[in-house]
């Protein structure tokens, strides 16, 4: 066998290490499917936060081990689909949006619908992986706002989370996602990069607060992130309006 035929079956193949645990994200979702098949709401929420934490740690390991490959892109991008699309969209509508009937599935599949648009943005335009910005809410957060929200309300969801305001917020997700609020990626974020030793202590203590109360942090950071969005394109509307009410005075006493 010629060496430029080895170095051939060598780029086909498939990096291990990310793969499996991209694996790992399309188990979560799937065994999510299967809690929700027996009524465990709260244990498919913690499947799909599972997921996200396999997603996270895959892109990471690939970009740490110089593995990433348009195969691991694809992957990545139909596990996301399953465990970040699909699971939540049927977990909310068993959960919860059931008794609405068609309004209920359609607004679970507007969810699904959207975000598989916002993936098929993301895989073919990719104007946010260059950038330190995503454009529009990428799916993992908007499936982590879903699951938190059962994980905080446990088994008394029907007296603390009326359904009327699921069926906002699930139409609220599904919007952002399509649209063109920017998002921060964190890519930037690097473990071996020296930092200040008071953001140091910062993470210290994100990570005490979470393990203490991790079912409220949870969505504390979901609904934080969420909102950076809509709170960025505000505050950039205002200094844009302040800039251009400041700049009239000053061409008309020109």
């Amino acid at each position: 066998m010629s060496e430029s035929n080895s170095k051939a079956r060598l780029r086909r193949g498939i990096h291990i290490l990310p793969s499996l645990f991209t694996t790992g994200n399309v188990f979560c979702g799937f065994y999510a499917f299967i809690a929700v098949a027996n009524d465990k709401f709260t244990v498919a929420a913690w499947a799909i936060v599972g997921g996200i934490i396999f997603d996270i740690l895959d892109g990471r390991i690939a970009r740490l081990t110089k593995t990433t490959s348009a195969f691991g892109v694809e992957y990545d991008s139909l596990a996301d689909i399953i465990s970040f699309g699909m699971a939540p969209a049927y977990l909310i509508y068993a959960w919860v949006l059931q008794p609405f009937g068609r309004i209920g599935w359609m607004a679970a599949f507007l969810f699904l619908l959207c975000g598989a648009l916002r993936l098929a943005r993301f895989n073919s335009a990719k104007p946010d992986v260059k950038g330190s910005d995503f454009i529009g809410l990428p799916i993992p957060a908007a499936a982590a706002m879903i699951a938190s929200l059962i994980i905080m309300s446990g088994n008394l969801f029907e007296s603390k989370v009326p359904p009327g305001f699921m069926v906002a917020v699930v139409y609220t997700l599904a919007f952002l996602m399509v649209s063109n609020i920017k998002y921060p990626a964190f890519k930037q974020f690097q473990l071996k990069k020296r930092v200040p030793f008071t953001r140091f202590l910062f993470v210290v203590l994100f990570l005490y607060v979470f393990a203490t109360i991790p079912k409220i942090a949870l969505f504390a950071i979901s609904l934080g992130f969420i909102l950076i969005g809509p709170i960025k394109l505000l505050l950039t509307f205002r200094n844009k309006n302040e800039s251009e009410t400041v700049s009239e005075p000053n061409r008309k006493t020109h």
